[in-house]
């Protein structure tokens, strides 16, 4: 009886997640390419039109027996699955391309076009950050001699440095700075490798912790979706001029909703690594006291990294013994 209830309630989840994500928005957008396709750009939006064209692809479907009405609602239901299966694989190649983790791998044309914006980026920053360091050090002056400064300038200065990155940019996207940010601290402050650290920080971690990480990360997801969405309501506009204006506003909101989602993901990640490393560290024999060492990170690297070959005749001579 337990495990029927799991069943149950696992099969009830999944449908719920399948309509949510992939069925209603995909009926909606089949909805719209239909009334794209009865209007055209002609008769943008004349409802005698659209009744004409439905009522008549209504009869043309028309079926009598029971059988035929289940079948023609299965093929309802799969032709919008497949279209929320088109948009979760646009979702992915969204998600990459807007982290943008492996640019440099990029095809060429990509590369370079990403390597300039990196560039471009990259001298907004230092030139933001320069006037940044300018205002500390006149902040500091000040202070120095007992005057009042504008502390308001100091703060936006600084906002106008954290608006283009955290750290000097790395990648062509704000969302994949800002991730990359989240590492590049844990490398400056504890020479922490992220990538090597995490799958196993990610075990030590309690259930509450994980779900909070990982609800995050749904949420990052489902903003790529939505984007996703939008790449898909785009070409609907060459028939019908209204999708324009839809596939916007579904972009804009995704473009935001990814950069919450981005900018919660990434603070959870690197609060994860800063809280749970020491207790990591223990549990794998690393003994400190107080606050978390600089070179904690060169430790975990030293045991966790992957073992470097050994010479020639210890190498022969393990493989005889393997052998």
């Amino acid at each position: 009886m337990v495990v029927t209830g799991f069943l149950g309630q696992l099969g009830k989840n999944l449908a719920d997640k399948w309509l949510s994500l992939m069925a209603v928005p995909g009926a909606l957008y089949l909805a719209v390419l239909l009334t794209a396709r009865a209007l055209g750009q002609s008769h943008t939006f004349d409802v005698n039109t659209l009744t004409t064209s439905f009522t008549g692809w209504a009869k043309g479907f028309s079926v009598s027996s029971t059988g035929g009405q289940v079948a023609l609602l299965a093929a309802a239901l799969a032709a919008c699955g497949a279209v929320g299966l088109v948009a979760r694989g646009l979702a992915g190649g969204i998600e990459r391309v807007v982290l943008a983790a492996g640019w440099r791998r990029w095809p060429a044309p990509l590369r370079w076009a990403a390597n300039r914006r990196v560039a471009r980026r990259r001298r907004r920053w230092d030139d933001a950050s320069r006037h940044l360091d300018r205002l500390r050090e006149k902040s500091a002056r000040a202070a120095a001699l007992r005057k009042p400064y504008d502390d308001d300038e100091l703060s936006r200065a600084r906002e106008a440095v954290h608006r283009i990155a955290l750290t000097r940019p790395d990648r062509p996207t704000w969302s994949g700075d800002r991730v990359q940010a989240a590492a590049a601290r844990l490398l400056r402050d504890h020479r922490i490798d992220f990538g090597l650290v995490w799958p196993h920080l990610w075990l030590t971690l309690a259930a509450p912790q994980q779900d909070e990480i990982s609800a995050a990360r749904d949420t990052l997801g489902r903003a790529a979706l939505l984007g996703s969405w939008a790449v898909l309501y785009a070409p609907l506009a060459f028939m019908w001029w209204p999708a324009a204006p839809v596939a916007l506003v579904v972009a804009v909101t995704a473009h935001h909703r990814f950069r919450e989602a981005v900018q919660v993901y990434a603070q959870l990640l690197e609060a994860a690594v800063r809280v749970y490393t020491g207790p990591m560290a223990s549990q794998l024999g690393i003994e400190f006291t107080g606050r978390l060492p600089a070179d904690i990170g060169d430790q975990l690297t030293d045991l966790l990294g992957p073992v470097p070959p050994p010479d020639g005749d210890d190498h022969h001579g393990t493989a005889r013994q393997m052998a």
